[in-house]
């Protein structure tokens, strides 16, 4: 009977190990998406790549670089975000304080306020309306799966604008090289080709990179 008991609690013990490991497995699995979609990635991306676009240089900088410095731009931003996650949800649950489920519901109430922040409200009813529910007296008592669908629509939103006001001056210096090119009757040169040297210049000039990150940064707070 005692070797039965000690069977049972190996197996117990071996299946609790083995749903702890499937679990981390799964968060792994979602950290790729959780970082798209819960932080300033996306915005940082879209806007860069508007960026690069409107100047015309093809592929420079390279998409490895628009991602790193997206990527490192993000940590910065939801720095001070993640240290409150840590502080008060992942050392006290390492700690033993607090159980698994505490600490999830702990570090998602600072990451929901973030997205509730860059969030119209227009989407978050959107989406409260597609799932049948109605909306509750505060913003923080919707789920997470409420409010990522909203933030990423949002910031899609937001980065689409910016990205259209980066557009406008680099677009009025090609209208204005194809006019010239049009009037002069060099119809076969490209108007791309004599455009891009006045757009690198114009953009250098004004120090186009410290302009953009400046603004996608402040745009955050």
């Amino acid at each position: 009977m005692t070797e039965n008991m000690l069977e049972g609690l190996s197996v117990t013990n071996g299946s609790s190990e083995a749903v702890n490991l499937y679990f981390l497995l799964f968060i792994i699995a979602l950290i790729p998406s959780f970082l798209v979609l819960t932080t300033s990635f996306t915005r940082i991306l879209i806007v860069l790549s508007f960026t690069r676009n409107a100047l015309g240089t093809q592929q420079s900088p390279p998409n490895q670089i628009l991602i790193g410095l997206a990527l490192f731009l993000s940590v910065f931003i939801m720095r001070p975000i993640y240290n409150q996650v840590n502080e008060e949800a992942l050392q006290p649950m390492l700690a033993g304080e607090i159980s698994r489920e505490e600490a999830l519901s702990t570090a998602e109430e600072p990451i929901k306020g973030f997205m509730l922040e860059q969030t119209r409200t227009s989407d978050l009813e959107l989406f409260v309306q597609l799932s049948g529910d109605s909306f509750p007296e505060e913003p923080e008592d919707l789920s997470l799966f409420t409010v990522i669908p909203a933030f990423a629509i949002s910031e899609l939103r937001t980065a689409f604008t910016i990205g259209f006001l980066i557009f406008i001056p680099f677009l009025v210096i090609d209208i204005v090289v194809a006019s010239i090119l049009m009037s002069m009757g060099m119809f076969m040169l490209s108007p791309v080709m004599i455009s891009l040297p006045f757009k690198l210049l114009l953009f250098v000039m004004v120090d186009g990179w410290y302009l953009v990150v400046e603004s996608l940064v402040g745009s955050f707070y």
